[in-house]
């Protein structure tokens, strides 16, 4: 009887002596506390004297390996001739030089205007065009999509981008990654919807005042969003290329309130509130990339956000319920979708009005967390079903991933020396894949519009 299986034999009584009392809510607040507790020791790993997250430095071989298409030798050789530009620092004497990314950008700006024309030392990005809006979203949780997300700000900052992160995920995941203290829901993309919203009832109540109707309310907290725009909510991340929109756990409450405010007036399309408020005030102007991280959820602000986007990636393992899951969240975009669509153009038709109708540049779902020794069938059937949706490049689970983990880092924050260096270079070359996937689809996406541009100014 001894190879019986653990559940058989437990005794009752043990099992009573071994109980903790019952859980109240102020037992919930102290298990809270010490997740937080836990948590920012974690963080403070990671820390600089000051306090504040701190972006690793590079070593000359990252450089010329992943950053700068430039042999080594020659690498060193502009260095020296060239005693203007960043020198990096050797951690011991006639050892490796490390260079900041801040010195980094300038040595990449420096071989764009003196380098070799035929080699791709700036990232292509056409004059002219605002930046893009990359939605990351999935309502299946555990599918990778803020690591995904972070990983891919991440990779276009390396790569010379000026990225915006947007963590609409009241959980905060993201805002975490990138070391952020978000004090309120004042901090978030929330002040950014109720501007919207105010903006909207303004001219509303002007219409209503004019009519001879009594105006709706307009509390004080819709005054104060008029007076907030997207660049007061964005803040600075220890990455010098990427800023952050934040979030926290009050952000969840724009779920509750946005439905009241659509009710109160009906003619507000809450869905363009995001969209609206990243193209005022020069904020596609400002940044290449713009990466949202939306909730687990088809909520209020995953909406915001898929209709803000022009690209939308979703996350998705290769096991049968996460790709039946997967398959219901497609239908619950069409079914959201085209019922807004069908709403707002009955009235279009009737006011004589153009239609609205939601379109993406791309939808592309991608294979995380994969294991090539038992998911390969699988992620072959969700290839042949799923056809050019599915990109090609499948995101492998490393040893990596979970060590970055642990230290509050992303893949690319992780120093190549607390790992053997091929096994560094095995883990983030899925990543790196992942993003030559993504930058393949963007720069096509790209190019289609300049050449369209160019089409339309030559009529």
């Amino acid at each position: 009887m001894d190879n019986l299986p653990p559940y058989f034999n437990i005794s009752p009584d043990r099992a009573q002596a071994e109980l903790a009392p019952p859980v109240g809510a102020d037992d919930l607040r102290a298990i809270a506390r010490a997740c937080a507790s836990g948590c920012q020791d974690l963080k403070s790993r990671g820390l600089d004297e000051a306090g504040q997250r701190k972006l690793r430095p590079f070593s000359t071989w990252e450089i010329t390996k992943y950053l700068i298409p430039i042999a080594s030798a020659h690498f060193r050789r502009v260095l020296r001739q060239n005693p203007d530009l960043p020198q990096g620092v050797s951690e011991t004497e006639g050892g490796a030089k490390w260079f900041t990314l801040d010195e980094v950008l300038r040595l990449r700006a420096h071989f764009g205007q003196e380098g070799s024309k035929t080699k791709e030392y700036l990232p292509y990005r056409p004059k002219g065009l605002p930046a893009k809006v990359v939605a990351v979203a999935n309502f299946k949780g555990g599918v990778g999509k803020t690591s995904t997300c972070a990983h891919l700000a991440m990779s276009a900052a390396l790569d010379g981008y000026k990225v915006l992160v947007v963590d609409l995920d009241s959980q905060g995941s993201m805002s975490s990654i990138f070391g952020a203290r978000i004090e309120d829901e004042w901090d978030t993309a929330f002040p950014l919807i109720a501007r919207h919203y105010a903006q909207h009832l303004r001219g509303e109540n002007q219409r209503r005042i004019d009519r001879g109707d009594p105006p709706l309310p307009f509390d004080d907290s819709l005054s104060e969003a008029l007076n907030i725009s997207a660049t007061d909510v964005i803040k600075k991340t220890h990455w010098p290329n990427i800023d952050l929109i934040g979030a926290q756990l009050n952000l969840y409450w724009s779920e509750f309130q946005i439905p009241v405010w659509r009710m109160a007036a009906r003619s507000w399309k809450l869905w363009d509130a995001l969209g609206d408020a990243l193209d005022e005030g020069g904020v596609l102007d400002e940044y290449d990339l713009i990466f949202l991280d939306t909730p687990p959820a088809l909520g209020y602000l995953t909406i915001n956000g898929l209709t803000a986007a022009d690209i939308l990636l979703v996350p998705v393992g290769a096991s049968f319920m996460e790709f039946d899951s997967t398959g219901r969240f497609f239908d619950m975009l069409h079914a959201t979708f085209s019922s807004i669509e069908e709403g707002e153009n009955v009235a279009a038709r009737a006011l004589g009005r153009p239609e609205i109708g939601f379109e993406w540049d791309a939808v592309q779902t991608i294979i995380t967390r994969f294991d090539a020794s038992q998911q390969t069938e699988l992620a072959s059937l969700m290839q042949a079903y799923m056809g050019r949706t599915l990109s090609p490049y499948r995101q492998d689970f490393t040893a990596l991933i979970g060590q970055a983990g642990e230290s509050v880092n992303g893949i690319y924050e992780a120093d190549y020396r607390d790992f053997n260096r091929d096994t560094y270079a095995r883990g983030r070359a899925t990543f790196d894949e992942t993003y030559a996937g993504f930058k393949r689809l963007l720069y096509g996406i790209w190019r289609r519009d300049e050449m369209q541009a160019d089409a339309a100014a030559a009529e």
